[in-house]
């Protein structure tokens, strides 16, 4: 694997109870960005502190693209079903 080639696919859990999906290079930074309110006009600004509830990292960038629009339009209980890993519950959903 070459260096830099890093990607991560992430949710977060908002305290308003809705989920935010991602994808970054760095994922310890992007995490520290969302829990300090680094960007005002992001979507996670308002609705701090967030819960890291599911990350995936890749090597891949168009991977990670596709893999974190996927997630992004599937329902909540989809998503929940991935956080514990039921394969089957996501097929069935």
């Amino acid at each position: 694997m070459k260096k830099g080639h890093h990607y991560f696919v992430y949710i977060l859990l908002c305290s308003d109870g809705s989920y935010y999906t991602g994808v970054t290079n760095d994922l310890e930074r992007r995490l520290w960005q969302h829990e300090t309110g680094f960007n005002p006009g992001s979507y996670t600004h308002l609705r701090r502190p967030v819960v890291l509830k599911y990350a995936i990292h890749l090597t891949d960038l168009k991977q990670a693209i596709d893999w974190e629009k996927q997630i992004k339009g599937w329902s909540r209980q989809k998503k929940e079903a991935l956080f514990t890993g039921d394969w089957a519950e996501i097929k069935r959903l």
